[in-house]
């Protein structure tokens, strides 16, 4: 048997351009349907929203989306805060995706586009466990942990 485990990412209202965005930056190919699509009458407000949405890329990043039903970007409610504290990193989120790539110019060049817009947490740069490390939340509120694999 095979599995496969992606992250699949709640948005209200965004998921559409987060898709777009995540595609631009690690590349690959979006799919999208909507409520509408799926039977709401289209001109009922949220029938354009995401209700199936998904990154596949070559490289093995592969991401999924969906615009909760019922609430917009400004009714959600932030779930969770990431920052540097002290020299360690302390949250409240239930989780972060991590993209390990396997040398410092192809990680970096990840990092470059994805941090457009994001709240920096932890600057991508060496780190004692890792070639290249970094941290941030980006303008969708998902926070990323971006690092290069280590030799041992």
């Amino acid at each position: 048997m095979s599995l496969t485990t992606t992250a699949h990412l709640n948005f209200h209202g965004q998921a559409r351009e987060a898709l777009a965005f995540y595609e631009s930056v690690f590349g690959g190919q979006t799919t999208i349907a909507t409520y509408g699509d799926f039977g709401m009458p289209k001109d009922v407000p949220g029938a354009d929203n995401v209700v199936f949405g998904q990154v596949v890329a070559e490289n093995g990043f592969r991401v999924m989306a969906y615009d909760v039903p019922g609430t917009s970007a400004d009714e959600a409610v932030a779930t969770g805060k990431t920052m540097r504290q002290n020299g360690v990193t302390v949250t409240t989120e239930k989780f972060f995706l991590s993209v390990r790539g396997e040398s410092v110019e192809e990680v970096g060049a990840l990092w470059e586009k994805l941090s457009d817009g994001a709240t920096v947490i932890e600057a991508f740069g060496p780190a004692q466990w890792a070639p290249a490390f970094g941290m941030l939340t980006d303008r969708f509120g998902v926070t990323w942990i971006l690092d290069v694999a280590s030799a041992y």
